[in-house]
């Protein structure tokens, strides 16, 4: 991993775990969260990873909160069910027209493949054995995984994370495209929105996190400078750059990381609630290698 980048430790004043690494040491990560407020309470959607000597992506979880920080699991999808050899960062939304979509990112078995199903169900508690649909299904030269969606009701929003698979053992490169949707299912894709920059801190991988706007678009990203640094992504910030859901760093550097270890503060996500409090959740490293699932209040 590189250890050339400035690290912006100051969310970790107030940042609190919300779910710890299923284990101790590297490998064993909490984390790849999604949120949303919705009927009066927060809901959190994350992975559950192990190393890769034991199994991987295991689990896809969905929790309530009453308040944003102590949260209860109501659904547990498990990757056995959809055959895939790993999961990555899902996305929950709660449908305009009643019920909820869990979206899930699958690692096709021995390969570098990735894709993306939905879960339709009427509660929550259903989703384990709900309606599902491929809805991205990549491709021999792409993998598609960790879908950032955003909808008011009539138009969907897509920010989707693709790594070119022409090249062998150099997969884990990464970069975002934009897609629109009706109706969460079946996407037009309107092309590339982050990449790489070739030098510096995300010379190696872009990947949109969070969307912080609409109007003007304002979004967090992962970004990374080579492969070593694969897993051990940092958090920057980029906004709208013309026309086509193109975008462009804020910054000159990543905004946040872990002070801890391998550095990883990544797949950051914020919800405003009703308090006027933004929460955001990420993925942070801790000392002993492990990452958790932690929440701190977002004072952009």
């Amino acid at each position: 991993m590189s250890s050339t980048i400035e690290c912006v430790t100051t969310l970790f004043d107030e940042a609190t775990v919300v779910v710890p690494a299923p284990g101790s040491g590297p490998g064993n990560w909490s984390g790849a969260p999604a949120a949303l407020y919705a009927d009066g309470a927060y809901w959190l959607t994350y992975r559950v990873r192990r190393p890769l000597t034991a199994g991987r992506g295991v689990a896809t979880v969905v929790a309530r909160s009453a308040d944003g920080f102590a949260f209860e699991t109501v659904a547990e999808v498990h990757r056995e069910a959809f055959g895939a050899e790993s999961f990555e960062r899902p996305a929950l939304v709660h449908l305009p027209g009643g019920g909820w979509r869990l979206y899930v990112s699958c690692a096709t078995p021995g390969s570098k493949h990735w894709w993306v199903e939905a879960i339709d169900a009427d509660t929550l508690e259903q989703l384990p054995t709900g309606r599902r649909t491929v809805v991205l299904p990549g491709s021999s030269t792409v993998a598609v995984k960790d879908p950032v969606i955003v909808t008011d009701g009539t138009a969907w929003h897509l920010w989707l994370c693709c790594h070119p698979l022409d090249v062998a053992g150099a997969e884990d490169r990464m970069t975002t495209r934009y897609l629109t949707s009706t109706d969460g299912l079946t996407w037009t894709d309107h092309g590339l929105a982050l990449a790489p920059s070739g030098t510096g801190w995300d010379a190696r991988g872009t990947r949109v996190t969070a969307v912080l706007s609409l109007d003007p678009l304002v979004v967090l990203y992962d970004g990374r400078p080579d492969a070593e640094s694969n897993w051990f992504e940092r958090t920057g910030r980029a906004r709208a750059a013309g026309a086509g859901g193109r975008l462009e760093p804020v910054d000159d550097g990543p905004i946040a990381c872990s002070p801890a270890s391998d550095g990883a503060l990544r797949y950051a996500t914020a919800v405003q609630g009703p308090d006027g409090l933004t929460r955001l959740y990420f993925e942070a490293a801790r000392p002993d290698g492990a990452h958790d699932l932690m929440v701190a209040p977002w004072p952009g």
